[in-house]
């Protein structure tokens, strides 16, 4: 055999294995869009009045109110079943304020082939700001599952549903005067929330 065809059937050898090895795109990027109901509220106020008086104000609440997000996500396959983003959007929580979360998720694929339909599974938690006056950090955390339609080898469309977790500052206001946050000791709010979201990915 002389030098060209082995090198020849060497460049082959490498170009099949590389071409198995990428039966699915390494980084993948999309938006999701998702219906959030919020569920249950509890809050935790304790500031100043305007008149120096302190104030100290405990509530749960149970009942429905409803919000939208919008993400954007970029991450990384770590193979057939694996998949680690980066998101980062606007999301509404309560009628307290709107936010914008930067998370992270894992993800888990069921089945061994990317160009078929499959289950999923993820959890993801981060944090972010919240949109307001005095803005302040966020925390929320996410366990969800869905369905993936395969619609070619490297578009995906996702639906799922997923329970969650957010702790958040809201604004504090006294006699509908707001409260500034150098006279707020706490400002304390959790909100569980269950939702339903469609997203594509590329």
């Amino acid at each position: 055999m002389t030098r060209k065809a082995l090198i020849s059937m060497l460049l082959i050898s490498v170009c099949c294995i590389a071409a198995g090895k990428n039966r699915y795109p390494r980084i993948t990027f999309g938006a999701e869009w998702s219906y959030i109901c919020i569920f249950h509220s509890s809050f935790h106020y304790n500031y100043f009045t305007p008149e120096g008086y302190r104030m100290n104000e405990e509530d749960n609440f149970i009942g429905l109110h409803s919000n939208g997000e919008v993400l954007l996500h970029v991450g990384y396959n770590l193979n057939e079943h694996w998949n680690i983003s980066l998101l980062s959007g606007l999301s509404g929580l309560s009628n307290i304020h709107n936010t914008v979360p930067v998370s992270i998720r894992a993800t888990r694929y069921w089945g061994s082939d990317p160009d078929k339909d499959r289950f999923f599974a993820f959890a993801d938690a981060g944090s972010g700001i919240s949109v307001k006056k005095e803005m302040q950090e966020i925390l929320a955390g996410k366990l969800g599952a869905g369905y993936r339609i395969s619609l070619s080898r490297s578009t995906k469309l996702d639906f799922n549903v997923c329970a969650r977790c957010s702790y958040t500052h809201p604004q504090i206001y006294f006699d509908h005067e707001q409260i500034s946050l150098r006279w707020t000791n706490r400002n304390d709010a959790i909100l569980l929330s269950v939702s339903a979201g469609i997203g594509l990915t590329f």
